[in-house]
């Protein structure tokens, strides 16, 4: 069956914006491994090769004519001079006349100059202009992991959702709620970055945990280097390296400023434990365990006395075996469990 005159015209469209990207990509400087990725992909295909060289010389043509501004501008005058000192300027738009008088001797040239003006407005919106978001979402005690289209990976624990959004120019998820673990593809050229309740985490190449919960965003570095701040501001953005942890307030003004904790393996560790899906706990309130097996389990315990709710316990625990978690502490004669429908009841003993 032979392709549709729409279908070729479509091919086309897509491979000029292939080679856009690349030229962009390349404008900016390869990253290690991507020029020879740019020559593969320019040899794959005629057309890819074809479409490089076309628009090498579009953009030839836009860097002559950005270094020749002042003769055109010179032509345009001696075509049609500005009114001498002292008479009126003519009552039609005169703020509109700058723009106009550069461009109309252009116009002349046809076909070229407006692939020049094409190429290098596309240039600039296929940098900014994102692609199809993609969602991502995880029910209690569910969980997700997914490959990004840039060869990332993320992983979702229990009653968590993300946002994903790629441009030329960036990689950006926005992490709605829950946590999430990023395994990022090196591309210097375009920055991943990360959103949770007005905190920004950017990276390059590396790992990191984001942990959103009310109050606060915790980012964990477990690879390579990354930077935590402020969504809406330029500065005050805090180098976070590998095996070390930041929370951040989500009412900074009201709290101290966060300070970078540095882990042990065995913390970082139990900071990952919800991809085995086991937690390790050392030292922890019963209040802060339970809450962590309420987000994995539709089964929700509930402590009915603040004393028993400071009580420290530790150990390995399988977040999505509830009743086994019950069982083990009424062997150890810490709690008595009594249970009602959906909900189990932790009393002192």
């Amino acid at each position: 069956m032979k392709p549709s005159g729409n279908h070729e015209r479509g091919d086309a469209t897509a491979i000029e914006a292939e080679a856009m990207a690349w030229l962009a990509e390349r404008e900016e400087g390869f990253a290690p491994g991507r020029a020879a990725a740019f020559e593969s992909w320019r040899r794959r295909d005629r057309r890819h090769a074809a479409s490089v060289a076309e628009l090498e010389q579009v953009l030839a043509q836009l860097d002559g004519l950005a270094a020749r501004r002042d003769e055109v501008n010179a032509h345009f005058n001696r075509v049609s001079p500005l009114p001498p000192p002292g008479r009126d300027t003519p009552a039609l738009a005169p703020a509109l006349e700058p723009t106009v008088r550069w461009w109309r001797p252009v116009v002349g040239s046809g076909l070229a100059a407006a692939l020049v003006l094409g190429a290098f407005l596309g240039f600039n919106a296929l940098r900014s202009t994102p692609g199809p978001a993609t969602h991502y979402a995880t029910t209690t005690a569910g969980y997700e992991r997914a490959r990004l289209a840039d060869g990332s990976t993320l992983e979702l624990n229990t009653a968590s959702a993300a946002r994903v959004q790629f441009t030329a120019a960036e990689r950006r998820v926005e992490l709605e709620s829950g946590e999430a673990h990023f395994e990022v593809a090196h591309d210097t050229a375009r920055p991943f970055v990360v959103s949770a309740g007005g905190v920004t985490v950017r990276a390059v190449g590396t790992a990191f945990n984001v942990r959103y919960v009310s109050g606060a965003v915790e980012v964990t570095v477990t690879e390579g280097k990354v930077t935590v701040g402020p969504a809406l501001s330029a500065t005050g953005a805090t180098l976070v390296a590998a095996n070390q942890r930041l929370a951040l307030p989500l009412a900074p003004a009201a709290a101290p400023a966060p300070a970078i904790e540095t882990l042990a393996p065995a913390d970082v560790r139990a900071v990952l434990s919800w991809q085995r899906r086991v937690t390790d706990f050392s030292d922890t309130p019963l209040s802060e365990v339970t809450a962590r097996f309420n987000r994995h389990n539709v089964l929700q315990l509930v402590i009915t006395d603040p004393a028993l709710g400071s009580r420290r316990i530790g150990g390995i625990f399988a977040l999505d075996d509830v009743e086994a978690f019950v069982r083990l502490l009424e062997r150890d004669g810490i709690i008595r469990a009594e249970r009602q429908g959906d909900t189990i009841r932790l009393q002192a003993p």
